[in-house]
This record gives structure tokens, C-alpha cells and sequence, in this order.
């Protein structure tokens, strides 16, 4: 079976986040979607996603193909399902599709629009699909219970040090390499997971739900609440609640961080906060791209979604609902504006447009304290990017 994850209309209401990756290269719960599936499937899979993307993250076609949407969030059933479909069979839910089977030669015929004779199969369970950025985070926690009972079924947990103070009845599994000392966990409400290399500093305070990835750190006396995820090789201190670090991020000092997501190779200075909560507890509205406005979460608490490379500087504040574009830099004092275009250098006194030589600057840099390379791929997507925000930038 080779699975194709494909970016649905979905996509464009995910910006941000999006505009760097496909949909199920998302982070949700303590893997991403592509993860999950792969892991529930015993297989690999690749992406069908916008063209400019296409070329990091490539799409592989066989003989035989099930195209999956990409924020589709598997389980055991819908997997079945879809493991039973026949070619041109399409898995459908309320008129979205869920899934189809095509040849290599019928993908073809999918991609242009003209694949007009294929069978439709309602699926008539409820379906989890990733749609808008807030879900990211409304949906983790449920998300990180799901991953957990994946990742460590039939496995042992490595020893948790007798300095770590516990409570709760739900488990804690720590990989091989992860470091706890002298910190405290309660799993009263869900299942903590300590990922390869990864370390919790003395005094930190964990409330599962909560997934630290690998490689990643937790710092001195912080304060996580659960339904929260730091991706892989994240420095993360403070107070967090319900918050996603897709991965290479930090927020390495004091400051709140809550109801948030916070895209790779992002930096939030020093005694960074967010409000989450508005002063008349109305319900949170999100600047939407698709509708180029501010649209309704439903949700009384919301707080920061901010892309890939973007910064901010020492006591920044965050508006409740504040959405962040991609390499963005962000300082001053005061509150800015609740959507920062991707590439605006400013605060609330005022943006200009961050030049993108300047911006591959900090990208070369920061990528090479991992050991990584800013190659030119990745500097075409940005430079994609820069060219598709440029829009929203006018008026600096």
C-alpha cells in the first residue's frame, strides 16, 4: 500500500503554519500526521502539496496509491476502511473526501480535475480533520493520549530517577537517553512522554497530558500545564498551557506562553507573554487568510499562532488571538497589531518590511547552531512566501 497524504481545501485556512509545510506535516499530540499514519500503518508515506513545497517535500507514485487527506487524523476504524477500498473507490464524509485508491495512472486524472467516474463510500463514523490553526492546540491533548498508547505499546519505559516526585495513575514513559532529576509530574489527568535525548531541569512542575520530543530540553523551576507538545530540539522555560512547538523553537526564559502554536525556528525572547483570555471573556476571533478578516474560533481562550522563523524580542506582548506570518521580527514595547504579516520587522509603533538577505542571514545561523544547512530549497520557499505576503505588507 504507498499512501500519498495530500494537501485538501483545508490547506489555506491552516496559514500560516502552512505556508511552510504540507497539512500532514503538522505537529498534533506528540507526532506529526504523517507520523501517525505511517506508524499506524507499518509503511512510509509522501506528500501531494502545493507546488512550491513540492520539491522538499516530494511525492512518491507507485503502482497502486491511496491518497489519504492530509488532516485526516487516523484511528483504528477509519483505517480499516480505507485498507478495504477498491480502485477509483473514494471514502467520503459529508461531501469531503477522506480518501480514494488510483492507479498511476488514474492519479493523473485526480490531479488535473478530470477524474470523473470513481465511486463514492460515505463514511457514516465521526472523522477528527485537522481545518483551522486553533485546533492544533484544542485538539493536543486528546492527540497526545492517542500517540502515547501508539508509541509505547509493547515497550518498556526506561527508569525514572527517584528524585522525580509523582502523582496521578496515568504512565510516564521516558526513551532511551532522556534525562529527569528532582522535578514533579502528575499524570492525574494524562500520560506523560519523555522522548529520546530529551531533559527536564530540577524544579520543573509537569501536568500531562504533555509530550516533550527529542532532544529537546525543559529549563529550571518551569511550569507546564497539559494538552501541552515541545517538538524535537526545542528549549523551552517558563509557564506553557495547552501550547505545540512544531520543533527547532525556543522559549528558553520566564513568560506565559498559553493556547498557542509556535512554528520551527522560532524564538520568543525573555518575559515574552501572551494574553490567552480577553479582559470581557467574549469569544476569540483569528485573522483568516482565505478570508483575508478575522473569523470566529468558538473558543473563549486562544492565544498566539505564529509561523516559521519568526522572533520576537525581550517582553514582548501578545494580544489575546495574535497571529504571527512567517520570519517575522518582532520587538518594542507595547502591544502590536493581532495579525503580523510574514516578513515585518517592527512592533507597535509601526512595521516596515524585513528584507529577505537579512532574513537568510539569521536562517543560515540559526540552522547551523543545529548543524543543519539553509540550502537553497529552502530559501526558494521563503523567498515563495515573500512573494505571497507581500500583499498584506502594503501601507509599510
Amino acid at each position: 500500500m504507498n499512501i500519498i497524504l495530500f494537501d485538501a481545501e483545508q490547506r489555506d485556512h491552516l496559514l500560516p503554519i502552512t505556508y511552510t509545510r504540507p497539512v500532514a506535516d503538522i505537529r498534533v499530540g506528540i507526532l506529526t500526521i504523517k507520523e501517525k499514519w505511517e506508524k499506524y500503518l507499518d509503511t512510509k508515506a509522501s506528500f501531494l502539496t502545493i507546488d512550491y513545497l513540492q520539491e522538499k517535500f516530494p511525492i512518491n507514485i507507485s503502482a497502486n496509491n491511496i491518497l489519504i487527506n492530509g488532516g485526516l487524523l487516523p484511528d483504528n476504524l477509519i483505517i480499516e476502511e480505507i485498507k478495504q477500498l477498491k480502485e477509483k473507490e473514494a471514502l467520503t464524509k459529508d461531501n469531503q473526501l477522506l480518501a480514494i485508491c488510483l492507479s498511476e495512472e488514474n492519479i493523473t486524472a485526480f490531479l488535473d480535475g478530470s477524474l470523473d467516474d470513481y465511486t463514492n463510500k460515505e463514511y457514516d463514523l465521526d472523522v477528527e480533520i485537522l481545518t483551522r490553526p486553533w485546533e492544533i492546540f484544542s485538539k493536543n491533548g486528546e492527540q497526545i493520549a492517542e500517540d502515547y498508547d501508539l508509541i509505547t505499546a509493547g515497550r518498556k519505559s526506561q527508569i525514572l530517577s527517584k528524585t522525580v516526585q509523582t502523582v496521578g495513575d496515568y504512565p510516564i514513559f521516558l526513551e532511551e537517553g532522556a534525562q529527569i532529576e528532582c522535578a514533579i509530574i502528575n499524570t492525574k489527568e494524562g500520560p506523560v512522554y519523555i522522548g529520546k535525548d530529551a531533559e527536564v531541569m530540577e524544579a520543573a512542575v509537569i501536568r500531562g497530558p504533555f509530550a516533550l520530543c527529542e532532544h529537546s530540553t525543559i529549563k529550571m523551576a518551569a511550569k507546564i500545564y497539559g494538552d501541552t507538545t515541545i517538538g524535537p530540539h526545542c528549549k523551552v522555560g517558563g509557564e506553557i498551557s495547552n501550547s505545540v512547538f512544531q520543533g527547532y523553537a525556543n522559549k528558553a526564559h520566564d513568560g506565559f506562553l498559553g493556547n498557542a502554536v509556535i512554528g520551527e525556528w522560532c524564538n520568543l525572547g525573555a518575559d515574552t507573554n501572551n494574553s490567552n483570555l480577553k479582559n470581557n471573556y467574549v469569544e476569540v476571533a483569528l485573522w483568516n487568510y482565505p478570508k483575508g478578516g478575522f473569523v470566529k474560533t468558538g473558543l473563549q481562550f486562544c492565544g498566539l499562532i505564529m509561523g516559521d522563523h519568526s522572533k520576537c524580542g525581550i517582553n514582548t506582548m501578545f494580544n489575546t488571538g495574535t497571529v504571527v506570518g512567517v520570519s517575522a521580527n518582532i520587538f518594542g514595547s507595547g502591544f502590536p497589531r493581532n495579525f503580523i504579516p510574514s516578513f515585518s520587522w517592527g512592533g507597535a509603533s509601526g512595521f516596515k518590511e524585513y528584507k529577505t538577505n537579512k532574513a537568510y542571514e539569521v536562517a543560515e545561523k540559526v540552522f547551523a547552531r543545529r548543524d543543519m544547512v539553509f540550502d537553497e530549497t529552502e530559501k526558494k520557499i521563503l523567498d515563495t512566501v515573500f512573494e505571497l505576503s507581500k500583499d498584506y505588507r502594503k501601507g509599510y
